[in-house]
């Protein structure tokens, strides 16, 4: 029976009724009936001049086939037509040689193919399913893997939560002791001036590790983080695509989502929090002693007579226009910048800040000891530090030491610029920072020039070897360096 609709129509009359596919080189016999010339070729092998016809069995001279030139042409309407129909019902694609709609999955070439593919050399030998059926298993597997993905995700998040906690935990117990201490030796500081700087650097080095050790954490699980969070979206946006694309390379991405491990971060020891516990009780008994034998202090400590105390070379730093936000008014002698109401038309250089108010000096070091003062007064909101000159000074760049930053900044709160950032509870507010940069240690402090009292201080280390440039950020206020 003839089919209803008139694209099967067009087709069943496009179809060669020998080999049941479309017609290749068709060509008319007397009898009217047409038929793929290889087709009737091959029934018609052996015979003399005079045979029938396959179809009516009529007699027919041999050499009376003649093309059938109309009917080739329906013949390409009617695949064209075909192909529009399987797109317009949301098929799984065509076939780019046979033009045939890909209804099979070829397991071994892990590949998509049409019915006329299965029967080639190429894959007559392989294992073929069906494209619904096979799209229907590896989604199943695909499925799996990002449920395993999530629960990882969500036990690394859980893991780096905690390490945080934990480290601000310790860094606030570190925070306390140093206060106790700068409180102390405030009274004392002329004959105690080394043993106080004995103490603080034991606490550096408690801060170093803690740092450290969480620096590193939130580094490998961000990362792991960031791995993960992409490779669910690339497999939850695969899963929204056709069988046939959402096949391509199925197994490479199965092999991808295999080899995520988690890897465990290294935890805070025991040890070292036995250590923080230690130095408090330490601590209170021995500002106790100082207190009782401030005259009989163990010689021990004593440092040689004539060793300079902070041998830093005072710099004479200027402003370099060149790295200034557009937004950023920089005075004449180059000493003092603001922020303007408008957004200058300058020069689009790559040296130069455009998402961030910021501004570098000119003057760069790479080894030695060097200071500087800068005048903050009582902006709104500001920041104060040293930049690597490789820092970037477009969009995407983080105000820490990640980012190539080490500063001290006002934002509604005094604060250090660390990973994450350290609230500095000061017992006064600063009108006056003091910048010192120690490039052999690679160590970065801060001191209010008015008092002398240590601000803080990013540990040995924490500053590449590479040249680093003074560096300021306004917003709101107005900062100078000091002469």
């Amino acid at each position: 029976m003839a089919a209803e609709n008139p694209v099967e129509s067009l087709q069943e009359e496009a179809s060669c009724p020998v080999c049941l596919e479309y017609f290749t080189e068709p060509v008319i016999l007397e009898c009217g009936h047409n038929f793929c010339r290889a087709c009737i070729s091959q029934c018609w092998e052996g015979s003399d001049t005079a045979a029938s016809c396959p179809q009516c069995r009529e007699t027919v001279q041999q050499g009376n086939l003649r093309p059938n030139r109309q009917l080739a042409n329906m013949v390409e309407i009617a695949k064209r037509l075909s192909l529009q129909a399987t797109k317009g019902r949301g098929g799984d694609g065509v076939c780019g040689e046979h033009q045939e709609a890909l209804k099979l999955f070829c397991e071994e070439d892990q590949t998509p193919i049409c019915v006329i593919c299965r029967e080639s050399r190429a894959h007559r030998a392989h294992t073929v399913v069906p494209i619904q059926e096979a799209a229907h298993e590896y989604k199943e597997r695909i499925q799996a893997q990002l449920k395993t993905l999530r629960d990882e995700r969500e036990k690394l998040l859980g893991l780096k939560v905690t390490g945080e906690g934990k480290s601000q935990k310790y860094l606030k117990q570190t925070q306390t002791e140093r206060q106790k201490i700068m409180s102390e030796f405030q009274e004392l500081r002329q004959f105690l001036e080394e043993q106080e700087r004995l103490l603080l650097a034991q606490l550096e080095k408690l801060d170093e590790e803690i740092v450290r050790i969480q620096n590193e954490n939130v580094s490998k699980l961000s990362e792991q983080i960031s791995h993960l969070s992409e490779l669910i979206s690339e497999l939850e946006g695969k899963c929204q695509k056709p069988a046939s694309e959402f096949l391509q390379n199925v197994r490479c991405t199965l092999s991808r989502c295999e080899k995520g491990k988690l890897q465990q971060p290294e935890e805070i020891s025991p040890e070292l929090e036995e250590r923080v516990g230690n130095f408090s009780q330490k601590t209170i008994a021995l500002l106790e002693t100082l207190r009782k034998f401030k005259d009989t202090l163990p010689s021990t400590l004593e440092r040689k007579r004539g060793e300079p105390l902070g041998a830093h070379r005072q710099a004479n730093v200027t402003l370099d226009p060149d790295t200034a936000h557009p937004n950023l008014v920089l005075s004449e002698d180059r000493k003092s910048v603001r922020w303007g109401d408008r957004r200058q038309r300058l020069p689009k250089n790559p040296e130069r800040f455009d998402t961030c108010g910021c501004v570098l000096g000119c003057e760069g070091f790479t080894s030695g000891r060097h200071c500087w003062e800068v005048e903050v007064g009582g902006g709104l909101f500001w920041a104060v530090g040293v930049a690597r000159e490789s820092v970037r000074r477009k969009e995407g760049f983080s105000l820490s030491p990640k980012g190539g930053i080490w500063a001290v900044q006002w934002l509604g709160q005094f604060r250090a610029l660390t990973f994450p950032v350290t609230p500095l509870p000061l017992s006064r507010f600063p009108s006056r920072i003091r910048v010192c940069l120690d490039c052999d240690r690679g160590q970065v402090t801060f001191i209010d020039a008015g008092d002398e009292a240590p601000i803080f201080t990013f540990p040995p280390g924490s500053i590449p070897g590479e040249r680093i440039r003074p560096w300021l950020w306004v917003g709101g206020s107005r900062l100078s360096l000091c002469p």
